[in-house]
């Protein structure tokens, strides 16, 4: 649209026009500036790391003003990269690219878009997925989730979410969308400067849609549901539970919307008994059930996992498959302990309600435990348990969510089955 004009500047300002309030209130008009790196630190940025924090500058060139996009340079003035600035953050700059050469424009974020769509439909993920993963996608702090035409966008740092009018027209340009939602309300969007919010960047829609995951279908609710609305980063384990789960007793808990629970009735469950803390989740997880004609196999009540599970291994309770999915437990290496205690005590009060013989199917979505430390925490729980187990299998997030291997964020869920004996 706006290709005629050329220069960082003349593009701002035609970004700065297009943002729905008319104002962003922390953009800024600034020209590029040059930041250099202190010599301790290159070299880790230099081995793929898009994080630059602000005790690792050594100097920049002007004041660097907030949304600027800035080239980076190591301690000798070679290039590393361009990326986005925020001065009232922690982290200073997010790298978008490592080529001189890229501008950072329109085309640039439709690219990367049409790019990460290409990807994931080359791993066949045509209806359902999360279309971009932030910095495994060289899109820092940006994540859409795609729910079959309609599209979840969140922006959590200052820089991107200046660039949100050009991502919401790179959406319409490779996929003519049904809808787009901005899920922005997000406390970590405060951390930067930027306010919590949510609604439409395309035309009002029915926020309640439904989708297909193997075979099945789903409410999502994009407007209230938790994050943006579904977790997709379960859709490929939750096919994981097929065999286990056939003409068995199932307990799950922590159930959110029932996919997991739904999905084990699907694969032939005798019964299944799904418990959670939030009767929204609990009413939304039943409709779920009667959308797909399990009602009678399936049933969800608002329970207090942590409590329900410890009272019924008490009463020496006993299901063939139990399954948790519990919510991040800490976001802070200062309660990292508080986690691990947690994570151990709800893996052991489940252990003790699987029959000699059953499954547990157990979760961690919190990226600073990592696989070793949740392995340990399964073993641990299983000694005081005084259970022996095997491994059947275990995976992390769905390959929509790729890890980059040095970047500790992208690698978080943490996804097994053991049998238990």
């Amino acid at each position: 649209m706006h290709k005629e004009h050329e220069g960082q500047l003349v593009h701002q300002l035609l970004i700065f026009d297009r943002i729905h309030d008319k104002s962003h209130p922390f953009f800024t008009f600034a020209v590029m500036t040059d930041i250099i790196l202190k010599k301790k630190i290159s070299n880790r940025v230099l081995n793929g790391h898009p994080w630059i924090f602000a005790n690792e500058i050594n100097e920049s060139g002007a004041q660097v003003e907030s949304g600027e996009i800035a080239d980076v340079y190591t301690h000798d003035k070679k290039f590393i990269g361009k990326g986005y600035t925020n001065p009232r953050s922690q982290i200073f700059v997010r790298l978008l690219t490592r080529d001189r050469n890229e501008e950072i424009n329109d085309d640039f974020f439709y690219r990367r878009l049409l790019r990460a769509w290409q990807y994931r439909k080359q791993l066949g993920y045509d209806e359902n997925c999360r279309l971009i993963f932030g910095e495994a996608d060289d899109l820092p702090q940006l994540i859409i989730d795609k729910f079959n035409d309609y599209f979840v966008v969140q922006t959590l740092a200052l820089g991107i979410d200046i660039w949100k009018p050009s991502i919401v027209s790179a959406l319409n340009k490779i996929f003519d969308p049904k809808g787009i939602y901005e899920r922005n309300d997000v406390p970590v969007r405060e951390l930067e400067g930027l306010d919590q919010r949510k609604g439409f960047l395309s035309e009002a829609f029915d926020t309640e849609i439904i989708i297909h995951e193997n075979g099945l279908q789903f409410y999502v609710d994009v407007e209230k549901g938790q994050k943006t609305g579904y977790f997709l980063d379960q859709q490929d384990n939750r096919r994981a539970i097929q065999n286990i789960v056939k003409g068995a007793d199932v307990l799950g808990a922590f159930t959110y919307t029932g996919s997991f629970e739904i999905h084990a009735a699907h694969y032939g469950a005798k019964s299944v008994l799904g418990l959670d803390i939030s009767e929204n989740a609990v009413a939304q997880a039943n409709k779920n059930a009667a959308l797909n004609k399990y009602e009678n196999v399936c049933r969800f009540e608002y329970a207090n996992a942590f409590d329900v599970l410890k009272t019924w291994a008490r009463e020496h309770k006993q299901y063939d498959v139990v399954m948790l999915d519990p919510p991040s437990f800490t976001k802070s290496r200062a309660t990292i302990q508080k986690a691990i205690t947690g994570y151990k005590e709800i893996n052991l009060r489940g252990m003790k309600l699987v029959k000699p013989g059953g499954f547990l199917v157990t979760s961690s979505c919190t990226n600073l435990v990592t696989a070793q430390v949740f392995l340990e925490i399964i073993e641990m729980a299983a000694k005081d348990a005084r259970r022996r187990i095997r491994q059947v299998v275990f995976n992390t997030q769905s390959a929509d969510h790729p890890i980059i291997w040095n970047l500790e964020n992208t690698h978080y869920l943490k996804f097994l089955i053991v049998q238990v004996m």
